[in-house]
């Protein structure tokens, strides 16, 4: 990784600032997360630390697809422009070339005599600077193509290692999730009766306001902070895009109260307060679903994950892990695609938010820092 790193600063004086920065950025972010990922192993909190690796690991490989991306655009721009040049340095090649073929003595005259061989060499004179600096604009672009496909090629090893990585870290964060047994509990969950509110209601609204009869309160249960000064500042549980707001219908004409966030395979979720975590599991048609209760008688609903953390009652620490989206994660090959496009097609999962409080829907983004 440090020779990779070392290589992109190298050749990045004669390239495009950004493409160059951009990947080179990411880069370390990667090595960073690969050293993060040996750190975690002796962590006293693993979980924390693993969380914190799968972010990192997450950050970096999306800084990559941009600077990659980047990196792509900027690669054709250039292969136009030496495209559209081609004609004219073909021609100019040809001139010169002809030129060199004849014999020395032949250059020096002009069949319009002494005055016409003056003028030609005052016109030469004065063309000359400027196929010098056209020569020198065209060996920068060639340079700039031969360190961009060098970036690119040179980005392969280091995006595999950094892709095994993150599997790793998520495969290693969910076996210390399971293992952790260390989470006070706000209350004893029922699964038969959370089976039974499951089959009685048909709607996420009828399942939601049942819960809250549903568990015995749990000996000692620690009081929660609450969110109420928070209005406004909680960090969205998944890093992504709002793709739908609340109230907005879908391709099927049906409205929720809940935004939908469009997030990249796999991506982690988490919660975005201390909360209670209410409920686990499948839902309805709403996948696998995890139900927080940051306060009392507020809800914050996260619905549409493939792999879902904790057990009902336990208190989550903010930032903690709810579960992973799911999808197939990107291979080497999405990354070093080299045509420029697909600017957020990678983020093909949705992540539905729903917050409720006193059983009843409000906006999420009146809680959410949302831009």
């Amino acid at each position: 990784m440090k020779r990779l790193i070392a290589l992109v600063i190298a050749l990045a004086g004669p390239v495009a600032a950004d493409p160059a920065t951009q990947a080179r950025d990411a880069l370390a972010r990667l090595e960073a997360a690969m050293e993060a990922l040996e750190a975690a192993e002796g962590a006293r909190d693993r979980v924390a630390a693993l969380t914190e690796t799968v972010r990192g690991f997450e950050a970096g490989l999306a800084a990559m697809r941009e600077g990659l991306r980047a990196v792509s655009i900027r690669e054709a721009q250039l292969a136009r422009r030496l495209e559209a040049r081609e004609a004219g340095v073909a021609q100019l090649l040809g001139v010169l070339q002809s030129i060199g073929t004849a014999p020395a003595p032949v250059l020096f005259l002009h069949p319009g005599g002494p005055l016409g061989t003056a003028r030609a060499g005052m016109l030469v004179a004065e063309v000359t600077p400027a196929l010098e600096a056209e020569a020198g604009a065209l060996r920068r672009d060639l340079q700039e193509v031969v360190t961009l496909r060098a970036l690119q090629e040179a980005a392969a090893e280091q995006l595999t290692e950094g892709l095994a990585g993150v599997q790793a870290a998520r495969a290693e964060l969910s076996a210390a999730i399971a293992d952790r047994t260390d989470l006070p509990r706000r209350f004893i969950a029922d699964p038969v009766g959370t089976q039974i509110l499951i089959a009685a209601t048909e709607t996420l609204e009828g399942f939601a306001s049942g819960l809250s009869e549903i568990g015995a309160a749990a000996p000692d249960a620690p009081p929660l902070p609450g969110i109420a000064d928070r209005k406004g500042e909680l960090p969205l549980p998944v890093e992504g895009t709002i793709l739908r707001r609340a109230g907005e219908a879908d391709a099927a004409g049906i409205e929720r109260p809940g935004i939908v966030v469009a997030t990249r395979p796999r991506a982690l979720v988490s919660t975005p307060a201390t909360a209670t975590l209410r409920y686990r599991g499948p839902l309805l048609d709403y996948g696998q679903v995890s139900i927080l209760e940051p306060e009392d008688g507020m809800l914050i609903v996260l619905a549409g994950l493939e792999t879902v953390f904790g057990e009902a009652g336990q208190v989550l620490p903010e930032g903690s892990p709810v579960g992973l989206m799911g999808g197939a994660a990107a291979g080497a090959d999405a990354f070093l695609s080299r045509n420029g496009e697909g600017g957020g097609s990678d983020r093909s999962e949705t992540l539905y938010i729903e917050i409720r409080k006193d059983t009843t829907p409000v906006d999420p983004l009146d809680w959410f820092r949302a831009d």
